[in-house]
């Protein structure tokens, strides 16, 4: 497994992250065979959320991996908080500092790497958020902040008044979603794909040393589906399994793969609770996509070049 460096932390990270919001759907033993396969396929970085399973993700992680120092040492662990579910977005300094705790608590451990805001709070005050940052920082709750979902001059409303700067913005991107590559390829021209949706946050995170990690990278639509060996997506499938037989991996790996070959060196967060999946999909930090095959696999989603 290849590494990546989260910029401005100098942690190194592997290209591929464990998201482990489906962990509440599984049996303990099932959950530590997940994580020991991630872990001797290179995996170090492990996704959670306190929604996720209202909570029961974080807690059948620690406890069936029995999160003690020394297996804590050998991971990256990164947690969000804010979303209310079906209520509200939540960047008070109260709800960030009770959150945390919590999913300290749930986790088994005394800290994070990478704390996230899950998304936008309109009704956020910067500098709440800044309190609640420097004080997790300062006891050694939080080790580094990110936002995910979040839009350049939302992050640079946070950055104006934080001590301890974003450096992650968690985005949708995969080869069903590539919306934030549209717009610039399609620059000056009056189309449905030239539309900016989200103020160029590609290129304002490479410009400002923030990672993007792909969420939800093989779905389609909102939450449509995987788009793979999907009976809707015949020329992609198509491509994808051409490419994936010569590179001699799964249509997964490609899949990973192809969002692993955009320079911006974007960490690709997947959700398998699938152990021999994951063993698949681990095997696309080793391929290389050469230009024309990231091309060809963008054009057969459906996309044009103008």
């Amino acid at each position: 497994m290849k590494n990546i460096n989260i910029r401005n932390s100098g942690i190194q990270v592997s290209a591929v992250g464990l998201g482990c919001m489906r962990m509440s759907g599984i049996e303990k033993s099932e959950a530590e065979k997940v994580i020991k396969t991630s872990l001797e396929e290179g995996i170090n970085f492990f996704d959670h959320a306190d929604i996720y399973g209202g909570g029961k993700s974080e807690e059948i992680f620690a406890d069936a991996i029995n999160l003690n120092s020394s297996i804590r040492e050998r991971m990256i662990i990164q947690t969000k908080c804010s979303i209310v579910p079906g209520v509200m977005y939540d960047f008070s300094k109260e709800h960030i500092l009770k959150s945390v705790d919590a999913s300290l608590k749930r986790l088994q451990t005394n800290y994070v790497d990478f704390l996230l805001l899950h998304r936008p709070d309109t009704l956020m005050e910067p500098e709440e958020v800044a309190e609640a940052f420097s004080k997790l920082h300062e006891s050694g709750k939080v080790k580094y902040f990110g936002v995910s979902n979040h839009t350049p001059m939302q992050i640079e409303l946070l950055n104006k008044y934080l001590n301890n700067k974003i450096i992650i913005n968690q985005l949708q991107f995969g080869i069903m979603h590539t919306e934030m590559i549209d717009a610039g390829l399609n620059m000056n021209i009056k189309n449905d794909a030239s539309i900016d949706r989200d103020g160029g946050i590609l290129e304002y995170c490479r410009l400002k040393d923030i990672t993007i990690q792909a969420w939800s990278p093989y779905q389609y639509g909102f939450f449509g589906g995987v788009f793979l060996d999907n009976d809707k997506f015949p020329e992609l499938n198509k491509k994808i399994n051409e490419i994936a037989e010569k590179y001699r991996v799964t249509n997964t790996a490609i899949a990973t793969a192809w969002i692993l070959r955009h320079p911006a060196k974007i960490q690709t967060i997947v959700g398998s609770m699938n152990s021999e999946r994951i063993k698949e999909i681990s095997k696309a930090s080793n391929v290389n996509l050469t230009r024309q095959e990231w091309y060809e696999i963008y054009l057969a989603a459906g996309n044009k070049l103008p």
